[in-house]
């Protein structure tokens, strides 16, 4: 839909805050949170730990309806004043029946992931709501950049996320948009079409990225995307890093470099469009707000936040 009122804006948090962890998605060990809880504490938030965050039914983190639960619980308590997710991998598609969405939204909580948690935000996102593409439990479990952190602690903060220190993109359709920005996880884009939540990329930035997919599946997706007539209603494009792509040819079929494969499919839009964008599954990623305006300038390979995303 065309969103021309103002974003519902979060309030952003302060020392003595309390962030509630929930695990949406696929299951994680409880030691791989310990990295993110110490750089929360240290900001002077309060962690804690949903129900269900630990659970485990092989590739999700218990059953669907305790999976809603803690996610409607999180939203829903007042004690509690941001949602952080320990992880993606998948399952947040199932999750629809149980939850709430309006509701969720009426909260006005900050909502922090991205990956499989890329289902939510384009619910959420489509509803009005701002949330937050961003680093999760899992993603800080290695060492990153120290411009990963800022970035992510100003997000929190409801402040520029966009250090000084972090690289460019690379122009691939020289130019300037503007627009709501939406988008994440490329797979997750797909599968919400033909859904009640689908993306929405008419007059918007829309930005991608990926992990762990053969070149051949990117070309699909891409593809799908635009047969779908999704991509080519965007006002600008940012694209992140297709993660292990390259590494993944199959054999049977061979396979291009997936940034080959984005020049084919987005080139011919002549839509601004950015490469190599430090967001996702890289090993450096930025957190970009999503729901609210930016400006992207495809000729510098910069996205500018044109307004806040936190009250």
């Amino acid at each position: 839909m065309d969103r021309t009122d103002a974003p519902i804006r979060p309030p952003a948090l302060k020392p003595g805050d309390t962030i509630r962890m929930v695990t949406p998605a696929s299951p994680l060990l409880p030691e791989k949170t310990d990295f993110m809880r110490s750089l929360l504490e240290e900001e002077g938030y309060r962690v804690e730990f949903s129900k269900h965050c630990f659970d485990a039914d092989c590739h999700l983190a218990g059953s669907d309806q305790d999976r809603a639960s803690d996610l409607m619980g999180a939203f829903l308590d007042p004690a509690v004043h941001a949602v952080l997710c320990s992880r993606g991998g998948y399952g947040c598609a199932r999750l629809f029946p149980y939850l709430d969405l309006d509701a969720i939204v009426a909260a006005k909580k900050l909502f922090v992931g991205f990956s499989d948690i890329t289902t939510l935000h384009i619910a959420l996102n489509s509803r009005g709501l701002a949330t937050v593409h961003a680093p999760m439990a899992l993603t800080l479990v290695s060492p990153r950049e120290p411009w990963v952190y800022e970035s992510l602690k100003s997000a929190l903060k409801g402040e520029n996320p966009i250090p000084a220190a972090a690289p460019t993109g690379q122009t691939l359709v020289a130019g300037q948009a503007e627009g709501i920005v939406v988008g994440g996880c490329l797979i997750l884009m797909c599968d919400s079409l033909g859904t009640q939540n689908p993306i929405d990329a008419k007059g918007r930035i829309l930005i991608i990225e990926d992990v762990d997919e053969d070149p051949h599946r990117i070309d699909a997706m891409f593809t799908h995307m635009l047969n779908a007539g999704i991509t080519q209603k965007a006002s600008g494009i940012v694209v992140g890093e297709m993660t292990r792509t390259d590494e993944r040819k199959d054999d049977g079929i061979g396979g291009k470099p997936w940034r080959e494969i984005v020049r084919e499919r987005l080139m011919p839009l002549n839509i601004p469009t950015i490469l190599d964008y430090p967001f996702g599954h890289n090993k450096n990623m930025l957190s970009l707000p999503l729901g609210v305006r930016a400006r992207l300038n495809a000729d510098a390979g910069t996205l500018e936040y044109l307004e806040g995303h936190c009250a």
